[in-house]
């Protein structure tokens, strides 16, 4: 064993340990640099560099390398998804010549429509149904009702994927269909579902059903794929139904946690129509990740009749994606508002751009407002969220504290015109790092549905004041400044 204390190791050895660390952390502050992030997240790992030594380097290796430009998910030869973006970029002809006008598409959000379209390849369909399950009971009833009736085919993805009363009573379901000859496929996050013992999914499998983990992090210590995490919660039985939102598989989203913060507040959709195959094709373009096998039959994607008028288009957004779509969404939806912009999320910290939208919108004379819950299952974004609030509050947003219990939900809702719901945060990492869905939908009829929903969780939330928000202990200022520092990081 070296003694530290030995002097010949502190004349002789010791130099070239620091020496050398110290040259490691310049290389990859010049890496960082060189990498053009944004400045606010570029300073953000040079401090975690220089005030976590040794830490701070480890940090950065496991979490802060940018994989966009790398494309973790390869689709070279995904014949699917080619015919994707080719559906997608005749849309965007067909939008310049004005045949998508109906339903008030091309008068009021084509500007959204047309971005996702590009950015995205977020095929635009009409005709659709929309139900909001809006506590665990609805969704777990729906999802086990429609799981029941399915005939053909059951492709699921989630973060977490659990072994209690909920996850064991899906996973029967899925078993008695797969032993009946019907398809069944199921992606679970590797982070998120790390609780699962293997004979979990040996039972599964047992049964007939495929499933794969995605991005397995076999050394949780020696990777670096553990920072991208597909957080997608998607669900298409036979091509007609289709579930997307913030519902994992759980017991606790369904019955909250009386003992820590309550009720668990969320919100996820049932859609039925032509959108079903959009969510249908980011499921079969990670399990062509997972499994190398490419799902191009035409059964997957059935022809739909109108169901609904409900307009709508599902965008994708991850390390794999060329544009941080679902945030140029929101943004755009932000800064297009004339009313009102309404926000609900669970984490908020909000990107710079998406930040000053939200200010401008608001000194705009633009009715913006935000709920967060007042408790959280994360205590440092718990405080990063705070960091944010003054500012927004000297804008003139309106911010709100959800007292009732834990509030999950992501939507946004804009001038009864545009309905935002899925799996993203406002968040850095949702923004940026993880791979997420989100459903954006142009209706007037289920804006007012969601006005009205968020109105009810304002009813149950507390206001914030701002000179009450200022006077508040200078301690609590400090651990939430330290703790933005960080934001970029969570």
């Amino acid at each position: 064993m070296i003694n530290l204390l030995n002097p010949v190791f502190t004349n002789n050895i010791l130099p070239f340990i620091l020496a050398g660390y110290a040259i490691s952390i310049l290389v990859v502050v010049i890496m960082i640099v060189l990498e053009n992030r944004s400045p606010l997240k570029t300073i953000s790992w040079v401090l975690v560099l220089l005030l976590l030594p040794g830490l701070g380097f480890i940090f950065y290796i496991f979490f802060g390398q940018n994989f966009r430009k790398e494309k973790i998910i390869a689709r070279k030869g995904l014949r699917n998804h080619h015919r994707i973006n080719y559906l997608a970029h005749s849309q965007i002809t067909q939008l310049a010549d004005g045949i998508l006008s109906k339903n008030d598409i091309a008068r009021e959000p084509t500007g959204i429509v047309r971005l996702l379209l590009n950015n995205s390849s977020s095929v635009v369909t009409t005709g659709n149904d929309v139900t909001f399950l809006n506590n665990g009971t609805d969704k777990f009833e729906a999802l086990i009702r429609e799981l029941k009736k399915a005939e053909q085919f059951i492709h699921l993805q989630y973060y977490i994927f659990a072994e209690d009363n909920i996850g064991n009573q899906v996973r029967e379901i899925l078993k008695d269909k797969a032993r009946r000859g019907i398809e069944v496929r199921l992606i679970v996050d590797d982070v998120g579902s790390w609780e699962l013992k293997s004979s979990f999914f040996e039972e599964m499998r047992d049964a007939g059903i495929e499933v794969y983990s995605f991005l397995q992090v076999h050394f949780p210590l020696l990777t670096s794929k553990v920072n991208y995490r597909n957080h997608r919660k998607i669900v298409v039985i036979d091509g007609h139904i289709g579930f997307i939102g913030g519902y994992n598989i759980a017991d606790r989203y369904k019955d909250g946690d009386v003992n820590s913060y309550g009720i668990w507040r969320d919100t996820h959709i049932m859609i039925k129509g032509d959108a079903v195959n959009s969510l249908q094709s980011i499921f079969l373009i990670d399990w062509y990740f997972v499994s190398q096998t490419e799902l191009s039959d035409l059964k997957y994607f059935p022809q739909s009749e109108a169901v609904g008028d409900k307009t709508m288009q599902i965008v994708a957004s991850g390390p794999d994606s060329d544009w941080p779509a679902i945030m140029m969404g929101i943004f755009q939806a932000i800064v297009t508002a004339r009313d009102y912009v309404y926000i609900a999320t669970p984490y908020f910290m909000p990107s710079e751009s998406v930040l000053l939208a939200l200010k401008t919108a608001a000194l705009s004379g633009v009715d913006v407002r935000i709920i967060i819950p007042e408790k959280s299952d994360a205590f440092i974004t718990l405080l990063c969220s705070r960091s944010y609030i003054r500012e927004i509050l000297e804008a003139g947003v309106q911010v709100y504290f959800y007292q009732k219990g834990f509030l999950h939900s992501k939507t946004l809702v804009a001038d009864d015109r545009i309905c935002i719901v899925g799996s993203a945060n406002m968040d850095f990492r949702s923004f940026e790092q993880n791979f997420e869905a989100t459903a954006f939908i142009y209706d007037k009829e289920t804006g007012r549905q969601m006005k009205e929903t968020f109105l009810q969780d304002q009813a149950d939330s507390e206001i914030i004041l701002l000179p009450e928000w200022i006077d508040r202990p200078f301690l609590e200022k400090v651990k939430e400044s330290f703790a933005r520092l960080f934001s970029p990081l969570l």
